[in-house]
């Protein structure tokens, strides 16, 4: 059922090529099937004295064209299953990855980021070959077999319980197959997940296992997954080869038992039935082999079946997840007011999560102020942030930009209006431009990013000197995640996308923590003059970052311990006071 649920997905196209395969495949049944009555025919003539030897070419000419066409046909069956497969596993990869880029930090997290990787490439893969094989085979073996049956029926009871039997030891190893090795495929795809989490935290945190010596650490993770992994896979390779010397002895088998049965049968009988005990031998030793490799085709069809079962389960899984984040139609706030954000007793809380992060948060910001955020780690600045964008969406209360609760905005409005700068720079493979003028304006009348506003974006961040100064300037190469940057060079392209986009809020979620004080202060001059009229959201853990906001937004265990400017909080604010005296020296704060 979930594979059958995963083919559905098919297109017209796909489906209109698997009729056209279906077409050829009986055909090639047709011409399999016919072999064995030009043959009986071949039999009869050499037994028969006085036949012609012209005869005998041409029962024997028949059987080369059905030989032929027979190939010909699986040729052509093979090509169109292979596209069959490759045109619906690029769609299945293309579904999957526009199901995971609709989903809201809940979905990811209940997935997990390397289980959607391995979804989307080892499970289609599995799929893909299931699809190649089966159209090949799941439809061939039963029409095969049943054809076949019909031909032999009749022939010899003693020949038609040889091939039953042979049938029966075949069923019995498929239901073998299926109780005892299955269990193992359904862990196999989990522990591939497995291996590829650990091999993904070792390659992202390898500075880290380094600088802390500990290489022999993770490696030890690293066995221990690879070992389940390993022996998962040999249990299942164990059971595999039973079957192949069991189809080995069962094809070898069965012609012996049919020729001891003739050659009794031929002995008992009248010399006038012989050669038609002969012939029927004969015919019916071919069709009783077209039956054993239809049923030996389904053998290889279930060593298939269990892991690419499993796959379609776990592909269902992505695109049957509903995200949390549902999309509203509004595409723009309220007559007048833009860039304003409003929070209205709002509480939060992670999903399976018993205590709230954030709990009756109230706040508001007009059109170009500055408003900012600061508290101990783990105080909600981030979470509350990530509330804006609805990576998250409130457990209680209401967030409202322009007026309009951003659960009613299109997400694509809701983002048109936002640029982001997030805790950890988020570089692309390109160049400097592509990452600075990334993403499109949903507005009618947006146009493409030109040039200047690219370095203007990069001068305001602060950007332009180390920029021109690399190989190819605005079109030097980012390598992924911008690994060929310092942090604070990642930061502040981060920062220079977000000015690029030209938003009517921006949200900076302690995106200067890596600049020094200087450049810090600079980017900050910067942005007041150049971006006037637009509304800042700032998270940061420094006080000179945030000491000349319009509104500083004290945080304590999830709760807002004191709203004002920076004298204001100093006086005030107990909690802000003690985080400005650990940093700002009594001269500093006194000015």
């Amino acid at each position: 059922m979930r594979m059958l649920k995963v083919l559905k997905r098919l297109n017209a196209g796909e489906w209109l090529q698997i009729l056209v395969s279906l077409a050829f495949i009986v055909a090639q049944v047709w011409l399999d099937l016919k072999l064995p009555d030009y043959m009986s025919e071949i039999t009869r003539l050499t037994q028969t004295p006085g036949s012609e030897m012209a005869d005998i070419w041409r029962q024997g000419g028949y059987m080369l064209a059905c030989a032929l066409g027979s190939v010909v046909s699986a040729v052509i069956v093979g090509f169109f299953a292979a596209r069959v497969a490759a045109s619906f596993a690029r769609g299945l990869r293309g579904l999957l990855f526009s199901k995971v880029d609709s989903f809201s930090m809940e979905e990811i997290n209940r997935f997990s980021t390397s289980s959607l990787i391995t979804r989307s490439t080892n499970d289609v893969t599995q799929i893909q070959m299931f699809l190649t094989m089966g159209l090949q085979m799941i439809i061939k073996a039963p029409i095969m077999a049943v054809w076949a049956v019909t031909k032999i029926a009749g022939k010899g009871a003693e020949w038609l319980a040889a091939t039953g039997g042979a049938v029966a030891l075949l069923v019995a190893a498929i239901t073998f197959l299926m109780i005892f090795v299955m269990p193992k495929f359904r862990q196999m795809q989990t522990l591939t997940d497995n291996l590829n989490q650990v091999t993904r935290e070792n390659l992202t945190g390898l500075r880290v296992v380094r600088a802390y010596n500990a290489e022999d650490y993770q490696a030890g993770k690293f066995e221990k997954a690879n070992a389940e992994l390993t022996e998962a896979h040999l249990f299942t390779s164990r059971g595999m080869s039973v079957m192949m010397p069991l189809m080995g002895v069962i094809m070898s088998g069965l012609p012996l038992a049919i020729y001891w049965i003739g050659a009794r049968l031929i002995d008992s009988a009248g010399i006038m039935d012989r050669l038609a005990i002969f012939s029927n031998m004969v015919v019916f030793m071919s069709y009783a082999m077209q039956v054993i490799m239809s049923f030996m085709m389904l053998v290889m069809l279930f060593v298939l079946w269990p892991r690419a079962a499993v796959s379609a389960k776990r592909v269902n899984e992505v695109l049957d997840a509903e995200p949390s984040i549902a999309d509203g139609r509004a595409a723009s706030g309220s007559s007048g007011l833009s860039g304003e954000i409003e929070f209205r007793n709002v509480s939060f809380k992670y999903p399976s999560a018993e205590e709230y992060v954030l709990r009756g948060v109230t706040f508001s910001a007009r059109r170009g102020e500055t408003v900012a955020f600061i508290g101990s780690t783990g105080s909600g600045k981030s979470t509350l942030v990530n509330l804006i964008p609805r990576f998250y969406d409130a457990s209680e209360g209401e967030v409202l930009i322009d007026g309009v609760n951003v659960r009613d905005y299109s997400l694509r409005a809701l983002y048109d209006k936002i640029g982001y700068a997030p805790q950890k720079a988020a570089l692309f493979r390109g160049t400097i431009a592509e990452n600075v003028a990334y993403g499109e304006k949903v507005s009618p009348n947006a146009e493409p990013v030109s040039e200047d506003a690219v370095r203007k974006a990069v001068a305001i961040a602060q950007g332009a000197d180390f920029v021109e100064a690399m190989d190819g300037g605005y079109g030097a190469g980012v390598s992924q995640g911008g690994a060929n940057l310092s942090g604070g060079q990642r930061q502040r392209i981060a920062i220079a996308r977000a000015v690029c986009r030209d938003p009517e809020i921006y949200i900076f979620d302690d995106s200067f923590s890596a600049l020094d004080y200087k450049t810090d202060r600079t980017l900050r001059a910067a942005l007041r003059k150049e971006t006037s009229g637009v509304t800042s959201v700032i998270v940061a853990q420094r006080i000179g970052t945030i000491m000349d906001a319009d509104k500083i937004i004290v945080l304590d265990e999830g709760r807002v311990a004191g709203i004002g400017t920076h004298r204001e909080l100093l006086e005030t604010c107990g909690i802000y006071k003690e985080i400005a005296m650990s940093q700002l020296s009594e001269e500093e704060l006194a000015s």
